[in-house]
């Protein structure tokens, strides 16, 4: 079964051709890390796969329909978005927040019943924001929004989440607590893309990496095959060695 299909994704932006022939699937309970330095197109892949931006050539499938014959609220039920950053206009509680991730399925004019606060608790907890519940969201800091917005991820009750680099803001225990997050959301079925820039937590949550290089599609498979020290030295002209201990792995400069 797959939940999302890229084939043969093309996107250029004037001259410049920014996705080239880019192409593969997500299943239920993938835990995929989209690794590559600044300009190899992660960020306009992801737009793809979100259906805002429209390729050149190729298409994108969501449960076997075509992303552009969706509706932006088919697509919501189905697929949610974290970004790196989101400032609204209106001091809405964090409550607030992460409540309207019910919204693609319930619809503006429902009036929220008891599953749906569990529901908001529930991932107020998991995220450890319990304790914000009742904050303005333009108050938080950067970490904390992002932890505002996976959680109403969460109650969006979505087959995938996308995550535009999920770790930025956060602190090493907020981010070790959401690599524990995201391979638990895997393990209970839903499908993980996230980006980074980080290859050690990659190695460390993700069951696949797929590696942008200059537009197209380097490598596809487990992040012990893929990521080696001639990869990131391809990737960020970096040499580095690996290091591993208790049965984790690093890089360090050589």
């Amino acid at each position: 079964m797959t939940v999302l299909a890229a084939e043969r994704l093309r996107y250029r932006l004037g001259e410049r051709l920014i996705l080239d022939d880019v192409s593969f699937s997500v299943r239920p309970g993938d835990n995929i890390a989209l690794l590559g330095a600044n300009g190899a197109g992660k960020s306009t892949l992801l737009r793809i796969l979100l259906g805002l931006l429209r390729p050149a050539a190729g298409q994108v499938t969501l449960a076997g329909q075509p992303l552009q014959q969706l509706s932006r609220r088919d697509i919501a039920r189905q697929l949610a978005y974290v970004p790196q950053s989101h400032v609204p206009s209106f001091p809405f509680s964090v409550t607030h927040i992460v409540a309207q991730g019910r919204l693609p399925t319930t619809g503006l004019g429902h009036v929220a019943d008891g599953a749906d606060a569990e529901s908001v608790e529930r991932a107020l907890v998991e995220l450890g924001i319990g304790h914000l519940r009742h904050r303005p969201y333009t108050e938080l800091s950067g970490g904390e929004r992002q932890r505002v917005l996976i959680a109403r991820a969460m109650v969006q009750r979505a087959r995938l989440i996308i995550l535009d680099e999920p770790v930025t803001g956060l602190d090493y225990g907020h981010q070790l607590r959401l690599l524990a997050l995201l391979e638990r959301l895997a393990a209970q079925g839903l499908s993980i893309v996230s980006s980074t820039h980080r290859p050690e937590h990659a190695l460390a949550c993700a069951n696949r990496v797929l590696v942008l290089h200059e537009g197209r599609l380097l490598a596809d498979g487990p992040p012990h095959a893929v990521i080696t020290c001639d990869l990131l030295l391809r990737l960020y002209d970096v040499h580095v060695r690996q290091v591993e201990a208790d049965g984790h792995c690093f890089f360090v400069p050589c």
